[in-house]
Parts: C-alpha cells; structure tokens; sequence
C-alpha cells in the first residue's frame, strides 16, 4: 500500500491552493474589509465559512464518493443531477466566473493607464480571449509551463501585499458601512458566495482525487485522507491571504473609500504605497493569473459540454469564450451586481448538496432525503435570489418574513425543518423495509 510523504503531500497542498486561487480570491476581500470596517473580524469569520470551510468539506465530500460530480447528485436522479452540474458549469464558466478574469485583469492592469473606458476594454478583452482560446485549443505543455511561474510568483506578490497591509496600511480601521452594521457575520458569510470557490470546488474536487490517485495510492481511505490534507494546506494558505487583504481594505477607508469594487481599493494602494512600478509588477502578475485560470474553467467546461452534448469540444470553447468576451464587457461592476442574485439562489443548493453527501450514512435511502431537501432548497433559493435582484414583487409575502429572509438566508430554516421530516420519513420506511 503506497502511503504519500511530507514533500508529497505539501505539493498536493500547493496544487490545491493554485487550483482555488483566482480573480474572485483577491478583489472581494478588500471590498468586504472597506464596506465592514470596525466590523471587519467578524464578517471575515463569515467570509471564510463560504470562502474556505465549504470549498474544503466539497473536497472531503467528492473524496469520499471517489468520482465528481455525478457522484455526488446521483441520489436526485440523472436528469436532476444534470441541471444542477449545467447551471454550476455556466456559473463557473461564461456566465459569470471567466468574464470576470478578463475584467479584474483589465482594471488592474490596464484601467490605471487607460481609463476604465469602454474602448480599451473591448480592445483589452478581445486580446485576452484570443490568447484563452489559444492555449485551450493548442494547449501543450505550455499551461503548465506558466502555471509552474505563476504561481510562485504569485505567491510571492501575495506575501509582499500581505505583508504591507499589515505592517504599513494606509490609515487606522475605518467606519462599518450600512450592510454591515446589523449582522456582520451573515453579510460576510454572503460576500464569501462571491468567490465561487464552493461551485469551483465541484469542478476541480475530482482532479485533487486524481492527482492522489495518479501517486500510486488507491485505498479510498487514504485518498480521502490526502485529499483533506491537501484542502486544509490550501484553506489555511486561502485564509492567509483572505485576512491580510481583508485588513488592507478596513484600514483604506482614507485612500480608496469611493472605491466600488476590490479592484480599485487594491491598485489604490498599491500605487499609494509602491507607486507606479508596483502597480505595473502587480497588474502583470494578475493578468497572467487571471489567464491561466480563464483556460482552466474554458477547459473543464469544454470538456464537460462535449460529453454532454453532440457537439465537438472546439466548436464548445469557442462560443463560450465568445460569450465571455461578450459578458466581459459588461465591466467588474455590473458583472458581479447580477452575479449576487443568481449565486444566492445557486450556493444554498451546493451548500445542501455538500452537507446531505457527508452525511450518507445516516441515510436507509439518499434519494428519500436527497430529493425533498433539494427541492425545498430550490424553491427557497430561487425566491432568496429573486429578493436579492429587487424583484420583491414577484416573491409571495410568505417568503419575506421568514427568519434570515433580509439576509438573503430565508432558505435555511425550512429547508432543515424539510431535512428533520425527510430523514425521519426515511429512518420509518428503512425500518419498515427491514422488518418486513
């Protein structure tokens, strides 16, 4: 039996850190800590149980089930499970996630020279979905060629920005905005939504527990073990990284308080604090992030379309990175106001999903308590979502004062009355079945 050493399996981890850390990991952080201000300690607890804990039990949970995401749905049945995995796709995907790599890049990089203008952004995106098409039709050894320089580099841009926000911030913690004064950790536990890592980790849970495999091991025990150590070295490095750029926007009140998005409050102040030649360093290092990690969801989506559809895999990526130019030009602000209500309907049901599959062995039955809670999950998030986006007059008045409701988590209390009910049903029948 093959077992991985301490190098091993610090790799794995690093893999895993590479594969979470994007465009979402660094621009909602800073936007989160200058809206929470005196707040800020308890919504980064809520930012990192969305941003961190749920991507790691995703991982845990896809380990266990060996295999990826129709592993994990098949309890809901084939044609539900496929919904669910097409919508996490497109989220992931054109919809919302790939855009939004374009666009990060473009405000950090070139905004501060250009002018965030609609011009230089379409000349800029055009340009950045010529190269993502590039390298996911002829992709070679050359991904990986600048998946091995970026990330350390990376890392180190990281270390450095960590390092300054905690050691020479730009003025003392600043004032909580309005959306946080009342409940802090909820609204931070929402904004962690925003990374996309939960639905990201429905993607890449399977390629950690291949990675393992490919090692030689193949005890289900240990490749659920590995695949635990390899997510806890990613989260606490994720947390790391969340906490320093959560400072750095609380205490940037005073240089980038008319900020509206991440984006600006981080080129704010690192022009602020390293000045120009910072700045272009930084935006460098970002673009080429943002790059790899737009061929990486345009490659998973390609692949997982063309299995599904009787399409070829070029012609996949290719409407979908034309899509993504299209979206992209939407600009950062736009783009993550209507990603809000459509990842508020969509993370109560990865969230349910991930809960229900770690805890398979209190089930007779999955199914019998897979598909009631989803359901109930569904209904509620979709009414959650259509709050978020200001259509309160299309949500009947019911759902609207339920407990959590102003927080976007109206789901929460009937979905786990509807998991008590389900799996009280299914302890019934199982025993029934049994005696028999």
């Amino acid at each position: 039996m093959i077992r991985l050493k301490g190098p091993d399996l610090l790799a794995l981890g690093f893999m895993t850190f590479a594969l979470f850390l994007g465009a979402g990991n660094i621009i909602f952080p800073p936007s989160a800590g200058l809206a929470a201000g005196q707040a800020i300690w308890l919504a980064a607890i809520g930012f990192l149980l969305t941003g961190v804990g749920l991507p790691l039990l995703t991982v845990v949970a896809l380990a266990r089930v060996g295999g990826g995401m129709d592993r994990l749905t098949a309890p809901l049945g084939r044609a539900a499970g496929t919904l669910l995995a097409v919508a996490v796709y497109l989220a992931i995907g054109p919809l919302f996630a790939t855009p939004r790599t374009a666009v990060v890049s473009f405000e950090m990089g070139v905004a501060p020279f250009t002018g965030n203008s609609a011009i230089p952004l379409l000349v800029y995106t055009v340009l950045f979905f010529s190269a993502t098409l590039f390298l996911v039709l002829n992709p070679g050894q050359l991904v990986n060629r600048v998946g091995k320089f970026i990330t350390p580099v990376l890392l180190a841009a990281l270390l450095v920005l960590g390092g300054a926000a905690l050691f020479a911030p730009a003025g003392e913690i600043g004032n909580t905005a309005e959306s946080y004064r009342s409940a802090p950790l909820l609204k931070g536990f929402l904004e962690g939504y925003l990374t996309m890592d939960t639905l990201g980790a429905l993607v890449f849970g399977i390629v950690i527990a291949t990675a393992i495999r490919d090692r030689g091991v193949s005890e289900p025990a240990l490749v659920t073990r590995y695949s635990v150590i390899a997510g806890a070295i990613a989260a606490a490095g994720l947390s790391l990284v969340y906490l320093a750029l959560f400072y750095l926007g609380a205490t940037s009140q005073g240089i980038a308080g008319e900020a509206q998005n991440g984006v600006q409050i981080l080129t704010t102040y690192v022009q602020h604090t390293f000045g120009t030649t910072g700045s272009l360093l930084l935006a460098i290092v970002i673009t080429l992030a943002c790059l790899t990690t737009a061929v990486g969801l345009t490659t998973a989506c390609g692949e997982f379309f063309s299995s599904l559809l009787p399409v070829g895999y070029r012609s996949v990526v290719a409407v979908f990175t034309l899509f993504s130019l299209l979206v992209s030009n939407q600009g950062l602000t736009q783009l993550i106001s209507v990603s809000v209500p459509v990842l508020v309907g969509l993370y109560p049901l990865a969230i349910m999903l991930v809960a229900l599959s770690l805890l398979d062995r209190l089930w007779v039955s999955p199914s019998r308590v897979f598909v009631p809670v989803m359901a109930v999950t569904l209904i509620f998030g979709i009414a959650d979502g259509l709050s978020a986006a200001g259509f309160t007059g299309l949500v009947p008045g019911f759902f609207t004062r339920l407990p959590l409701a102003e927080q976007s988590m109206g789901w929460l209390v009937p979905v786990l009355i509807t998991l008590v009910l389900a799996s009280s049903l299914d302890r019934l029948l199982g025993t029934r079945r049994l005696a028999s």
